[in-house]
């Protein structure tokens, strides 16, 4: 299963002024990521404190990654990499030297 290291950031033109209404809908936000951290596709998530933007590790298919990261739009927008392992970057390195 492919590995990806996706970079968040919230929309802040979107974030309500009011600290009660922004606090709701980051509380539902949160209660999202949790329920996708149970289901297993993330496998971490992070915020870089004070900055609303972060990072998700998630593993799945190119479709389970859109059908995540889709749910969350127009809140935040997503910068999608994936990622190679140790093993496989080795396996890549001793390719070149056949």
């Amino acid at each position: 299963m492919a590995r990806y290291m996706i970079g968040w950031e919230i929309d802040r033109a979107r974030i309500p002024t009011s600290a009660k209404e922004r606090g709701t809908a980051w509380l539902v936000l949160v209660e999202m990521i949790k329920a996708d951290i149970k289901k297993g596709l993330m496998k971490d998530w992070g915020e870089f404190p004070g900055e609303g933007k972060g990072y998700v590790i998630a593993e799945g298919t190119e479709i389970e990654i859109m059908n995540t990261t889709m749910q969350y739009v127009p809140y935040a927008k997503f910068e999608i990499h994936p990622v190679a392992t140790l093993s496989q970057v080795e396996q890549a390195i001793k390719a070149t030297l056949k």
